[in-house]
């Protein structure tokens, strides 16, 4: 049944999840959906009826709802490509949002853009959005963001702008060699060992240059010292997490580091961080993700004539 006091609909779309927020006249959240429904899953006539699957219920007929949406929705093998503003610039809003073609008239689709870098080369889609929900709380804030996931980003942000940020794929690399190297037989899904994480950040950061040769003794104590499985997980974790930190020095040496991401690998991030004597505040991914969007939504109803 449509609900008449529908205002605005948040959408988080990323490759391989579909997420959306319904909102009510006065910032109330009615409802929170998601579905599998991911960009890497879609074609782009496809996205317009993964969206309605979640959200028909609540358009009314006779009246567009305003989506405003984030992430690889907006890639160029999304719904429609968003060309990505240049850093240095502030995380783009509604006003370089790009509208999506869409068939149903109950509804209209905002797309907003990423960020790009050309030297070193370097992009992000959907970091941006949360990086706007932390700025539009914290206006002041001059320092660092640190979003940890699949693909961490370091960005400094300095006058409201993203001046500069540098992407590690350290996320990607763990699921790698986790589940597909040969690491992967003596490596747990669970369970954790903080003093092996710990230890081996220091080496990783002490020494990056044996990290190939350190991956492999992990395999090697599993076979003649019977390492424990979660240590085993810890470790590789902890050279992976180190190696990224020497990596991003310059981004955390001395400066004030905002983590915005899931609670679990943030704490990681911010026990490695806090044993190099940096201290990092930590801020919700899903929430900074909407404090994003919602930002974009309040600026693009006050360009509304």
């Amino acid at each position: 049944m449509a609900d008449q006091s529908i205002s605005w609909i948040a959408a988080d779309w990323g490759t391989t999840h579909l997420r959306v927020w319904i909102f009510g006249p006065r910032g109330e959240q009615i409802a929170a959906l998601s579905s599998a429904d991911g960009m890497g899953r879609l074609s782009p006539e496809q996205f317009e009826p993964a969206l309605l699957s979640l959200i028909d219920t609540y358009l009314r007929e006779g009246r567009q709802t305003p989506v405003i949406a984030c992430g690889m929705v907006g890639a160029r093998q999304g719904w429609v490509e968003a060309p990505y503003d240049a850093a240095p610039c502030p995380p783009p809003g509604a006003n370089s949002a790009i509208l999506a073609p869409v068939d149903d008239p109950r509804l209209t689709v905002r797309i907003l853009p990423g960020v790009s870098q050309s030297k070193p080369a370097d992009v992000m889609r959907g970091e941006e959005t949360q990086i706007a929900g932390y700025l539009a709380q914290n206006p002041g804030f001059d320092g660092v963001i640190c979003l940890p996931g699949t693909h961490t980003k370091w960005a400094h942000i300095s006058a409201g702008e993203i001046v500069s940020f540098r992407t590690f794929m350290t996320g990607e690399l763990f699921s790698l060699l986790s589940e597909r190297s040969v690491l992967r037989h003596g490596i747990s899904s669970d369970g954790w060992d903080g003093a092996a994480f710990a230890e081996a950040i220091d080496d990783a950061m002490a020494r990056p240059q044996t990290l190939a040769a350190d991956l492999f003794s992990i395999r090697a104590s599993a076979l003649l010292e019977s390492l424990p499985p979660a240590t085993a997980r810890a470790r590789l974790s902890g050279f992976l997490i180190g190696l990224e930190l020497a990596g991003a020095r310059p981004y955390w040496l001395g400066q004030h580091v905002i983590l915005i991401g899931a609670e679990t690998l943030s704490n990681l991030y911010s026990a490695a961080l806090m044993a190099q004597g940096t201290q990092a505040e930590l801020a919700g991914g899903d929430a900074m993700t909407l404090a994003g969007l919602t930002a974009a939504f309040e600026s693009s109803m006050k360009e509304t004539p």
